[in-house]
């Protein structure tokens, strides 16, 4: 748990650094950073898939993950209720500079991608943290980029990351033995069109609701996990 702990820690510095960054930038300068996280989040969001579907075994996988989980995220409608919850934290004393927007980002950005993903995995299974270090110090970066543009929120994707990453090493160690490739793979190219999908939001181009299609990540393990008992 080390290298996850070092990760978790360098997105915490990165988002401090970039809140004081953040006070001496004119806000035409915070909106062509908060452009370029748009251009930067579409462009990974399409590397992620189309690596992906080069892979991919089930071509129609990722549709059907993205079409259950549209479904279910709207249907419980975890936009709204987290907007809700926002409101509520900011309506407490808070500056008002919580950014939903900001909050998903990070975590699709630090938790949704190959190294996100196979490096605790890897930690677990084979006492190499290399994966996660490499991907702290992009994310020590990353995260200080954001919160110059997003603000306080990124620094929530800290702990998020931590339990993230957490959960996925636990999960490794118990019931990961035999991890296919391919279910990394389905992931990442789920993961792919969300981030794409995060960038078209930031860019004000069209506002998916990201968050409401999240439940899509649950569907690539469970259709595995049903392909492996039959």
């Amino acid at each position: 748990m080390l290298p996850t702990t070092v990760n978790a820690l360098f997105i915490l510095i990165g988002s401090l650094a970039g809140l004081l960054l953040r006070r001496g930038i004119n806000e035409k300068l915070k909106l062509a950073i908060l452009n370029a996280m748009g251009l930067s989040a579409f462009g990974i969001g399409i590397h992620s898939l189309v690596n992906g579907m080069d892979h991919s075994g089930y071509p129609v996988l990722f549709i059907v993950s993205l079409a259950l989980g549209a479904l279910i995220g709207n249907w419980i409608d975890f936009s709204e209720r987290l907007e809700k919850l926002v409101a509520r934290f900011q309506g407490k004393g808070s500056s008002g500079t919580f950014s939903l927007d900001g909050l998903i980002t990070a975590f699709l950005i630090f938790c949704v991608g190959p190294l996100a993903i196979l490096g605790p995995i890897k930690s677990a299974l084979e006492n190499d943290g290399t994966l996660i270090y490499t991907n702290a110090v992009l994310d020590l970066v990353t995260s200080a980029i954001l919160a110059a543009s997003f603000g306080k929120s990124v620094i929530f994707a800290s702990p998020i990351l931590f339990i993230w990453q957490g959960a996925i090493y636990v999960s490794a160690l118990l019931f990961m033995k035999d991890t296919s490739p391919e279910l990394l793979n389905e992931l990442s190219l789920t993961g792919g069109f969300l981030i794409m999908a995060t960038g078209l939001s930031i860019l004000k181009i069209k506002d998916l609701k990201v968050i409401n299609l999240l439940p899509a990540l649950a569907v690539p393990p469970l259709f595995f996990a049903a392909k492996a008992l039959f």
